[in-house]
């Protein structure tokens, strides 16, 4: 499916505090995965086919379970790129790609969520929940299981952790990132690559904000200060592109850039 969406920001309305919820353990009925892309042409193909098998592992596990398993989307947006990458999406099955020209990732975000939980009464938001990628991540075929395992045990929010691809780092630069990370620990880092959040309270949030980078930390701010439930997991990493120069001044990228030695990368 493929759209062009209105040049807007859709932003519910922020509230002081959390919406009431029928429960925090909540059932997840809707899983609403929503990630932005600009000029990803070589990278797009790799995150839409690991979405696609997370989400064919996740059905196959319910189907064993003989358990009624909950409606899995994905929508990609694709801001202001020149380049194939949305073309190519639309060459994967059931994936929505929607299409705007702001060059601004927190609008991606908000529009693709606004996107996904169109049709969802806003009395069952507390049963939705919102993915988040990116588009030049790839992520392991247990990351829907994982994060829907959390919300049942009641979480609000999952902030998940991430690995470079060290095909895109020099053997300096992997030693560093082994130096500074140990398997299997959360770290409690904010990435968009690897954020979950229950949609009612992504809506009390006020949603992603209209930034040019970090919309996904100023998002987990907001809802840690309205005292939402948060969870970091390193349960289901997910591998992101090691490139040093993102499509934003700052990001995974620019972090990348800065604290691996300062030392190149190797050109892909």
């Amino acid at each position: 499916m493929s759209a062009r969406v209105p040049d807007a920001h859709p932003r519910p309305f922020a509230t002081s505090r959390l919406p009431a919820s029928p429960s925090p353990f909540a059932p997840v009925r809707s899983f609403a995965i929503v990630v932005p892309a600009r000029n990803e042409e070589l990278l797009i193909a790799q995150c839409l086919t690991a979405l696609g098998l997370a989400r064919s592992s996740t059905e196959a596990s319910f189907a064993e379970l003989g358990a009624p398993c909950p409606h899995i989307s994905i929508t990609l947006v694709v801001d202001n790129s020149v380049d194939d990458t949305a073309r190519i999406a639309r060459t994967f099955p059931g994936v929505d790609v929607l299409e705007l020209d702001r060059s601004n990732v927190g609008v991606s975000r908000a529009l693709g969520v606004a996107h996904a939980l169109r049709s969802l009464r806003p009395q069952l938001l507390h049963t939705a929940w919102i993915a988040n990628t990116d588009a030049d991540s790839a992520v392991p075929s247990n990351w829907i299981t994982s994060q829907l395992a959390l919300a049942a045990a009641g979480a609000d929010v999952v902030i998940g952790t991430v690995r470079p691809d060290f095909a895109d780092l020099t053997d300096a630069q992997v030693a560093r990132w082994r130096e500074t990370h140990t398997p299997g620990t959360a770290n409690g880092h904010v990435h968009g690559a690897n954020l979950g959040v229950r949609a009612s309270v992504y809506v009390a949030a006020g949603a992603f904000d209209s930034l040019a980078e970090h919309e996904d930390v100023d998002l987990v701010a907001r809802l840690r200060s309205l005292g939402a439930r948060i969870v970091a997991s390193a349960d289901a990493e997910v591998l992101t592109s090691g490139r040093q120069q993102g499509r934003t001044p700052g990001g995974y990228a620019g972090y990348l850039r800065n604290n691996l030695l300062g030392e190149p990368a190797p050109s892909r």
